[in-house]
Order: structure tokens, then C-alpha cells, then sequence
């Protein structure tokens, strides 16, 4: 990615990674939709109350891994092999640790959390059942993100992507098989979810140990060391913090919402589900923008990097204007997949139809993001979007709920309140550092 045509570098490079994050994205929804046509609405808002739990960790693995990710991918673009042998051992002893006590944590933690956010009485057991299962076998998930990351490092996103579809489909037989043959309702949709995670993360560290390129992993040389381990946590960690923040505070947003019923809940489980279909493309670019960075960083290409950055905000952009405007329209159609509940689907649309086109902010908010974090400044982006995502939003919850107006849609607002405030700062931001910055110099 150090030379050539910068726009279609990026798009050949996001294009695998968007199709992969709706693989990926496809493990939850079918389970969504499985139980919501299946077993009842109870079951989806469970799943849904799930979801910003389950986030908190994975996120913070995500950011984790983001670190890891630059790291490889400066090595890559140096072509110092010694230094990118040590970052791929050292990411995966960590994560085995990681691994170890996420499963302890999570399986402890679920009932609690779960009764933090106020999960009303008829969804709470659904609820505890499907998170101490996913919790139980989280390490194929985490397995699974860490090597494809370091594949997306060195520009291989395609196989990552394969692997995706495949345990996809597996997914859904799964799902299937046992909700309606053997009748196991939400505890079949986490298995199913689990046990083809844990498939992918097979292949995954297969191809790694089997690879003869630059960025092998070598069993018998895993091992955490420290000077490395310390330069994954100065980009990762602030990532990582960032987001099990976010998740955490988005749990608060639930519980806001779980007030209103379990029809309400079902309804925001259905808007998320959307939501998080619209926010691929924009996950995606963010990726290609980082290891496109971190790539030209390593290889002192600096003429790169801006046009990059703008290069991956007019196509994510121009993505999501159109996903927003298509699902505006049909978000009744969309939402119908889910359940036939008409009340649920309401709940849907109206939350979609509220926040759908602030999306465009957040756009511009993940894509600068992931570029900073090529560059290596993770803590930028992280106090930013803390201070909006979590302070501001929840300050805005809380001052309109208790003196203002309490009703779904207010409460639902708060997702654009923090995009849109990120967006306007952190474009100040970036271009009084860099922009600004480098014409001084």
C-alpha cells in the first residue's frame, strides 16, 4: 500500500474487510432473527439487552488489537522481519491471556450486569443464558480477531473473508437445527454462535503456522515481550479504553431504554442490528485507513497519508449517504425480518428513522480516528470520543429524561447527540496536529 493508486488500493482493501464485518455481523442478527421468529420477542429484546454487554469486551479486544495491527503493519512496510516476527508472538500470547480472563470475567459478571441495566423479569433469565454461553467460549471469537488482524496487516484480507462466509453459513445451520429440531430456544442460538466462532479460529491459526511468509506464527517462540508488548498497549490501549467506555456507558443508554417495555427493547435490538449494517462500511474504511498509514508511515511515505485519509472519508461517505437513504425508506420492510410483532417493528422505525442520517458524522468521526491511529496517536482520538460519546451523552440522557421529555425517541437521540459533537471536534483536532501542524514545519 506504499505506492500505486491510493483510491483503489483502499477500496480493493475494504472491500473483503466490509464483506467479512457482515460475516461477522451476520452471528448476532440471524441469531436476532432466529429467536424473534422462532421463540418471541422476549427472546430478541434478550439478545438485544446482550449486546452492549458483550461489546465492552470485545471492543477492548478490538482496540487491543488495533495495536497490534499498526505495529505489524510498520514492520511490514520496513520489511524488518526480526521485529514483525516478535509482534506476531507476542499479540498472540497476549491474547491467549486476554482469552482466559474475559471467559472468568464475563461468565461472573453476567448476572450483574444484567441487573445494573434493569433487564426487566421476563427477559432476564433468556438474557443471563445466552451471555454466559457466548462468554464461555469468547476465545474464538478473540482467536479469530487477532489473526485475521494480523493478516489485514499485511494487506491479506481475503482469506480472513472466506473463513468468515464459511462459519457463516455454519452459523445459520446451526441456528436452525437447534431452535427448531431440537428445540434448545436461546441457548441454541448461542451454541450455534460459539462453536462456529471457535471453527474459524481453527482455520485461522492453521494458516498462520502453516504460512511460510514474513509474519508466520511459531508455536515454540510465543512468548510476551515486554518492549513489544508495551508499543501494541501505547496504541492499543487507549483504543481499547475508548470503546469498553463507549460500550459501558451504552449500556446505561439500554437501561434508559429497557423502562419502556420489552417491545421498546425489541425495537432498539432491531435498530441496532440496522444501525451496525450501515456502520460496516464505515468500520471497514476506518481499518483500510490505519494500515494504510501505518504502512506509509513505515515506509517515510508522508505525501501518502493525507490524501489517504481524505481519500477513505469521501468513500465512506458516499457508502453510508446511500445505505441511509435505502433504509430510511424501507426500514419497516427490514425491520419485518425480524419479528412480525407490529409494535416491535414501530419501535424500529421509529428509532431509524430519528437517528439514520447522523450516521454521516460518524463517518468522519471512525475514518479520522482510524487514521490517527496509523500514525500512532490513539490517545486523541480516545479522550474525544470519550467526552462525547460517553460524558455528553449521558449528561444529555439524563438532563432530558428527568426535566425535559421522556419518551423513546429522546432517549434514542442520544446516539447522534455524541456523533455529532465528535465529528465537529475532531476535525479541529486533526487539523490543527497535523494539517496546521505540518505547514508550520
Amino acid at each position: 500500500m506504499t505506492q500505486g493508486p491510493i483510491a483503489a488500493q483502499i477500496i480493493l482493501f475494504a472491500l473483503p474487510l466490509m464483506l467479512g464485518n457482515v460475516f461477522q455481523m451476520l452471528y448476532n442478527t440471524v441469531d436476532s432473527v432466529v429467536v424473534g421468529n422462532f421463540v418471541g420477542k422476549e427472546a430478541l429484546a434478550a439478545v438485544g439487552a446482550t449486546t452492549p454487554i458483550v461489546n465492552m469486551q470485545v471492543f477492548f479486544f478490538n482496540g487491543f488489537s488495533v495495536g497490534a495491527g499498526v505495529l505489524i503493519a510498520r514492520y511490514f512496510g520496513q520489511k524488518d522481519e526480526k521485529k514483525l516476527h516478535t509482534a506476531v508472538e507476542t499479540a498472540m500470547a497476549l491474547t491467549f491471556c486476554i482469552c482466559a480472563a474475559f471467559t472468568l470475567i464475563g461468565c461472573l459478571s453476567a448476572a450483574p450486569l444484567l441487573r445494573m441495566i434493569s433487564t426487566p423479569e421476563d427477559v432476564f433469565e433468556d438474557a443471563r443464558t445466552y451471555l454466559t454461553i457466548y462468554f464461555a467460549g469468547i476465545t474464538g471469537l478473540l482467536l479469530y480477531n487477532m489473526g485475521s488482524g494480523i493478516l489485514r496487516a499485511v494487506g491479506d484480507t481475503v482469506r480472513p473473508l472466506l473463513f468468515l462466509i464459511l462459519t457463516s453459513i455454519l452459523n445459520i445451520v446451526l441456528d436452525l437445527l437447534f431452535v427448531i429440531r431440537f428445540q434448545m430456544g436461546i441457548a441454541g442460538v448461542a451454541y450455534a454462535t460459539i462453536l462456529s466462532q471457535a471453527v474459524s479460529a481453527v482455520l485461522t491459526m492453521v494458516l498462520l503456522t502453516r504460512s511460510r511468509d514474513i509474519y508466520r506464527l511459531v508455536w515454540r517462540d510465543l512468548r510476551i515481550h515486554p518492549a513489544t508488548a508495551l508499543q501494541i498497549f501505547r496504541v492499543g490501549l487507549p483504543a481499547g479504553i475508548q470503546s469498553v467506555i463507549t460500550s459501558f456507558s451504552n449500556t446505561f443508554v439500554q437501561a434508559y431504554v429497557n423502562q419502556f417495555g420489552s417491545a421498546c427493547m425489541a425495537g432498539w435490538s432491531c435498530y441496532n442490528k440496522m444501525d451496525q449494517f450501515i456502520f460496516l462500511p464505515v468500520q471497514s474504511t476506518a481499518m483500510a485507513a490505519t494500515t494504510f498509514v501505518g504502512q506509509n508511515m513505515g515506509a517515510g511515505r508522508k505525501d501518502r497519508v493525507d490524501r489517504g485519509t481524505l481519500t477513505t472519508i469521501l468513500l465512506t461517505l458516499s457508502v453510508s449517504a446511500f445505505l441511509a437513504v435505502s433504509l430510511f425508506f424501507y426500514v419497516d420492510n427490514v425491520a419485518a425480518l425480524f419479528t412480525q410483532d407490529p409494535e416491535v417493528i414501530s419501535f424500529a422505525a421509529l428509532f431509524t428513522r430519528t437517528n439514520i442520517f447522523f450516521m454521516l458524522f460518524n463517518s468522519v468521526n471512525h475514518t479520522l480516528a482510524g487514521s490517527m491511529r496509523g500514525r500512532g496517536d490513539s490517545t486523541g482520538p480516545m479522550v474525544i470520543m470519550l467526552s462525547c460519546f460517553v460524558a455528553l451523552r449521558q449528561i444529555y440522557l439524563f438532563v432530558f429524561t428527568r426535566f425535559i421529555l421522556n419518551t423513546p425517541q429522546v432517549v434514542g437521540f442520544g446516539y447522534p447527540v455524541g456523533w455529532t459533537s465528535c465529528c465537529i471536534i475532531e476535525i479541529l483536532y486533526y487539523y490543527f496536529r497535523y494539517e496546521r501542524g505540518a505547514k508550520r514545519a
